[in-house]
């Protein structure tokens, strides 16, 4: 990569005026054209923790305007958009099942199969991973490897602000059908959700399965096991139910690493 291309992309973000450059057009469209290959992420691994790479958000949020508005026809179907589909899915080595769409700048590893869904630019889709039937990987969501995304589970998208974390869904995980993960989220490797976990920045996530409850935000540990629940919460009118996520328990180190939602949580006598 070329060391100046960051710079470019940090004077055109305080500079709008500069997007008329030939060069600041060239450099944005390289750092999409990396994305989409794999080459940069918008977010990546270090150590225990995950580092948010600002400045190619920047360059994310930099391309829609230089970007014209096009008609793209396939077959009868016809797209009024400023950003092209991915292309090229058999060298690849990629399975798309109609209607499944992904836009170009994000990244699809080897072996991933897109069921009718939906991937948007600069997210990152780890090799081998499922991404089931109106399944939604939002902008700049980070997918790790031989990760089921099952039937509609949405990841959310984040693109300002630039210093938000994404969505990042780790290697080896299970998210049951309808699950929502929001506002940088991260699930910890080889961690199960139960059908219908919903968990954004503010929900609460309840350690139930020791002698005492405790309450994590914004992360599920490695290998939990999630299941929806509720929690009461005060409000001016009375006390209500509000939902959280409680962790039941661990995935056994026995089980198979692609065994199914159900497999799972019948360890733990729960049935969702």
């Amino acid at each position: 990569m070329d060391p100046d291309i960051r710079k470019i992309i940090e004077n055109a973000w305080d500079n709008r005026e500069l997007l008329k450059e030939a060069e600041v057009q060239n450099a944005i469209r390289d750092v999409i054209g990396m994305l989409d290959k794999g080459e940069l992420r918008v977010a990546e691994p270090s150590g225990q923790e995950w580092n948010v790479n600002e400045w190619i958000k920047k360059a994310v949020i930099l391309y829609f305007p230089i970007q014209k508005m096009e008609t793209t026809a396939v077959g009868p179907f016809e797209f009024h958009d400023k950003i092209p589909l991915k292309k090229g899915y058999e060298a690849l080595g990629i399975r798309v099942v109609p209607h499944a769409i992904a836009r170009y700048g994000s990244y699809i590893g080897k072996g991933v199969i897109l069921m009718p869904s939906y991937v948007n630019i600069g997210a990152y889709v780890g090799s081998g991973t499922m991404v089931d039937t109106w399944a939604t990987v939002g902008s700049c969501a980070q997918v790790g490897k031989n990760v089921h995304l099952s039937g509609g589970v949405g990841l959310g998208g984040v693109l300002e602000p630039v210093q938000a974390a994404p969505v990042i869904i780790e290697d080896d995980c299970f998210l049951g059908s309808r699950c929502i993960v929001v506002e940088g989220v991260r699930i910890g490797k080889e961690a199960v959700l139960g059908a219908n976990v919903t968990l954004t920045g503010s929900t609460k996530i309840i350690d139930v399965s020791g002698s005492s409850p405790v309450e994590l935000q914004g992360y599920i540990p490695q290998r939990s096991v999630v299941i929806p629940g509720t929690v009461e919460k005060q409000f001016p009118a009375g006390r209500f139910n509000v939902t959280c996520a409680l962790i039941i328990g661990q995935r056994k180190a026995s089980t198979d690493l692609k065994t199914s939602l159900n497999q799972a949580l019948r360890e733990f006598n729960v049935s969702v």
